[in-house]
């Protein structure tokens, strides 16, 4: 990597000298590399809407693909894009002036979707469902007026494990966020570079870079979300057994449609018997 001021990005500069970070910088470049070249993210001379929270996790997704696209592996035009949702109290100038000290092309957008929230969601319960709807429309719209071909998203590995154990524990399915998928109109992608970053790389990357991270007041002003419980769980599991949540990442690139249910994906009618197959050296017969 090139850290003299004059060969680096802007939002690289100022980054910690230490041996830890440089590490974790090394790694997180290294998970979105693989995640874009495994899933095949990269239409050359594409121009991609990086869509911007505020949050740790869309830092960390803004930087690293500029450090690639500095590098002269990620031959894509990028337009970051920040929607304020009309939030009390959201740091509105945040952003835009970040983006242009930083000289990254971007574009506010504003859409008051919290007002609709607020009052078709009934008391007590979470906004989130709808929140995303509203948003992922309103950020459709933009790549299409921007001439994007995908919409860039920042969830990370711990988010789409999250959302496979809520698939599994509300929703009766195995399912989560894919990291590419074609929307329902069938004209964007949406990709999701960060699937193979571990949160908490996320959080220490944005922090020692000294991001100005805004707070989602929006969803974190409730207590006791579903999501919320889930990362406990899974806190919890991988306090007891560290390492596990990566495991657990693994096995839903390690699927086996023989070994689960669902006639859909795996014809279990047609199977068929033959012959006896020999025992292996072990003399332990091969049980499937």
């Amino acid at each position: 990597m090139l850290d003299d001021l004059d060969d680096i990005h802007p939002l690289f500069h100022g980054a910690p000298k230490s041996t830890e970070f440089k590490k974790l910088r090394k790694r997180i470049v290294q998970n979105v590399r693989e995640a874009i070249e495994q899933y095949g993210m990269i239409e050359r001379d594409a121009r991609w809407l990086v869509c911007l929270s505020g949050g740790k996790d869309s830092y960390t997704l803004l930087a690293v693909l500029y450090e690639l696209k500095w590098r002269g592996l990620l031959p894509v035009d990028l337009l970051a894009c920040n929607l304020d949702q009309g939030q009390p109290g959201f740091p509105a100038t945040v952003l835009p002036e970040f983006l242009s000290k930083m000289g990254v092309p971007h574009r506010i957008e504003y859409q008051d979707t919290y007002s609709i929230v607020v009052d078709k969601v009934p008391a007590g319960r979470t906004y989130c469902a709808l929140c995303s709807r509203l948003r992922r429309g309103n950020l459709y719209r933009v790549a299409r007026e921007e001439g994007c071909s995908a919409v860039v998203l920042g969830h990370h590995r711990d988010d789409i494990l999250e959302t496979f154990f809520l698939n599994l524990f509300h929703g009766s399915r195995l399912a989560t966020m894919p990291p590419k998928l074609v929307n329902e109109d069938g004209d964007l992608f949406v990709y999701r570079p960060l699937a193979h970053v571990a949160e908490e790389d996320c959080e220490k990357f944005a922090r020692s870079m000294n991001y100005p991270i805004i707070p989602c007041d929006l969803c974190g002003s409730q207590d006791g979300l579903q999501r919320q419980q889930v990362k406990g769980i899974l806190d919890q599991w991988e306090k007891n057994a560290p390492g596990r949540r990566q495991k657990m990442f693994r096995a839903l690139m390690n699927t086996r449609p023989s070994h689960l249910l669902d006639p859909s994906i795996f014809d279990f009618k047609g199977l068929t018997i033959g012959p006896r197959k020999e025992a292996d050296k072990s003399g332990i017969p091969d049980l499937g």
